[in-house]
């Protein structure tokens, strides 16, 4: 079963790691139903929250992927109700 999730990452080194980032973002296209960016130039990050629709392996997947970015926090939070 299918359930809403939000990953909150911060890129400590948005220069360095905001391609990887969104190549691995576009590689989980389907499940992605809304991202919101926020660059805070003036601390040298970048605050991202995307939005998903999908099952647990591929919520997890994608946030495991982010994880492994050099210079990039990623936090989770999963619904418990199933869609």
């Amino acid at each position: 079963m299918k359930r809403i999730a939000v990953i909150s990452a911060i890129l400590e080194n948005p220069e360095a790691s905001q391609s990887t980032f969104n190549a691995q973002i576009a590689g989980f296209k389907g499940i992605v139903k809304g991202r919101m960016g926020l660059p805070l130039s003036e601390y040298g990050i970048t605050v991202i929250v995307i939005t998903l629709a999908g099952d647990l392996n591929e919520i997890n997947s994608l946030t495991g992927k982010l994880g492994l970015i050099p210079g990039v926090q990623v936090k989770t939070s999963i619904s418990k109700k199933e869609i």
